[in-house]
């Protein structure tokens, strides 16, 4: 699904950011305003600005205006969605390795069964 493959896309071109890592765990602590992210970090406001707003599009933190602060917090549901977009790679991967190494075998003549070569020796 198109959607979802977006979506996937989102989730790990945020996750390659080391200080968007470092936001996000963070946050996962408890909610910080973004200007105390901003005090942790060697760049500008305005670019840990960017990055919370990254994290954001891709669904790992939300945004909450409280007075003159915008409160971030992370999505706790944010891991389990990268492990299951990596569970679903991993098991796409595991298959075509599996397919591979059966028709190796086969053409070895290592496959027992194979009427054409006789029995593995």
């Amino acid at each position: 699904m198109v959607v979802h493959e977006e979506a996937v896309d989102q989730l790990f071109h945020a996750l390659a950011d080391a200080t968007r890592r470092d936001i996000l765990r963070r946050c996962g602590r408890g909610e910080l305003s973004v200007s105390r992210l901003a005090e942790a970090y060697p760049m500008s406001f305005a670019a840990v600005q960017k990055h919370v707003a990254v994290l954001e599009r891709a669904g790992l933190v939300s945004k909450e205006r409280r007075g003159r602060e915008q409160l971030v917090r992370t999505d706790p549901d944010a891991v389990s969605r990268a492990r299951a977009a990596l569970d679903e790679l991993e098991a796409t991967w595991r298959g075509r390795v599996d397919r591979m190494a059966r028709l190796l075998a086969l053409d070895s003549g290592q496959e027992t069964d194979n009427p054409t070569r006789g029995p593995a020796r």
